[in-house]
């Protein structure tokens, strides 16, 4: 289940006026309001996760890839590698 992040549109209870977050399905319908106190909510753009390499990729790991490799010769120009 996703996590969504929701905070309070206007007033609301500490929870709401804070930001809280909810694990809800994917089709369930969109929170209007605040579990707690009723009142009107809407949904931020929250963080997510990425994953981190711990080296760059090399040509030789680029190109077993399926990537084309370019070297720059001049200005506008370049070089298939």
């Amino acid at each position: 289940m996703p996590t969504y992040e929701y905070i309070a549109s206007g007033e609301g209870c500490v929870a709401c006026r804070q930001g809280f977050t909810l694990r809800r399905p994917v089709n369930a319908p969109e929170l209007k309001t605040c579990p707690l106190c009723k009142r009107p909510v809407r949904k931020i753009i929250s963080s997510f996760n990425t994953p981190k390499y711990t080296k760059p990729l090399s040509v030789s790991d680029a190109k077993k890839a399926g990537f084309t490799v370019l070297k720059k010769v001049t200005k506008g120009e370049y070089e298939r590698l």
